[in-house]
Order: structure tokens, then C-alpha cells, then sequence
């Protein structure tokens, strides 16, 4: 079997009738067609120092990435019927009281809790209550 590969022409070594190398243009040796390796050269891997959820490189990489954040004051159920109803002026009507704290969002993942503040004509949020760092982490790069 190894006499018909050699004769198939396929080998690197082989040459045409014109005693050219088949992949190029000038004749080839098999002197040439031998492949030299050598032990490849890696940078050093420190694994101690890239374990753990909290490593502080893995958190830094992170640091420039944009995600949504959203703050939810309530929710309600409305029919299709009521939802074609609505005008300018229409009041809806949210599940929550407006002395409880709503719900803070990034990328879909309640993270926090917090109570609506006006700050110079604009809203905002003062977080009153944290969820877990694990879970706040967990699921909000996904």
C-alpha cells in the first residue's frame, strides 16, 4: 500500500515529468520536503491567580460593558379591547402601593430594590436593598 501512495504522485517529494516539485515551480529535494519540529513556546500560566467568581481580573475586563437597566413600578393586566381605548390622560391602575420599593433590572435579572426620589425635575432610584452579590452576577451577561 505504501508503494501506491509513493507512485500516486501525492507524496510532498514527488515531481512532474519535467523533474519540478508538483506544489511549485523549481525541483524540491527530499532533503527539503522533510518537516522539522520543535517544542512550541507558551507564555507561563498562573492558575491560582484566575479561580474564583469574585476574581478581581475577571471583573475588570467586564467593567466597560454596557447593559440595559430597567425599573419596574408595577404591573397590570390589560385587554387587548382597553389597550386601543387608551388616550392622553388615561390613568393605569399598577399592582404595587406607592409606598412599596420597586424593582431594579439589568439585562432581565432583578438585582436590586430601591424607592422613587426626584432629583432637580428628573426620577430616579435610591437602592434601599441589594440581592446577593452570587445572584446579582449570576445570569447578567447572558
Amino acid at each position: 500500500m505504501a508503494d501506491n501512495i509513493e507512485n500516486s504522485g501525492l507524496n510532498p517529494g514527488s515531481k512532474n515529468d519535467a523533474g519540478e516539485g508538483i506544489f511549485s515551480s523549481k525541483p524540491i529535494s527530499n532533503e527539503d520536503a522533510k518537516v522539522k519540529a520543535g517544542i512550541a513556546d507558551f507564555e507561563e500560566f498562573d492558575e491560582a491567580r484566575n479561580r474564583g467568581i469574585g476574581s478581581t481580573e475577571k471583573l475588570n475586563f467586564l467593567k466597560d460593558l454596557q447593559l440595559n437597566v430597567y425599573i419596574e413600578l408595577g404591573r397590570t393586566q390589560m385587554q387587548i379591547k382597553e389597550i386601543l381605548e387608551l388616550e392622553r390622560g388615561y390613568v393605569i391602575e399598577l399592582d404595587k402601593l406607592a409606598s412599596e420599593p420597586v424593582d431594579i433590572y439589568v439585562n432581565n435579572k432583578k438585582i436590586a430594590e430601591g424607592e422613587v426620589v426626584v432629583i432637580d425635575k428628573h426620577f430616579g432610584i435610591r437602592i434601599t436593598n441589594l440581592s446577593e452579590a452570587s445572584t446579582r452576577l449570576k445570569g447578567v451577561a447572558e
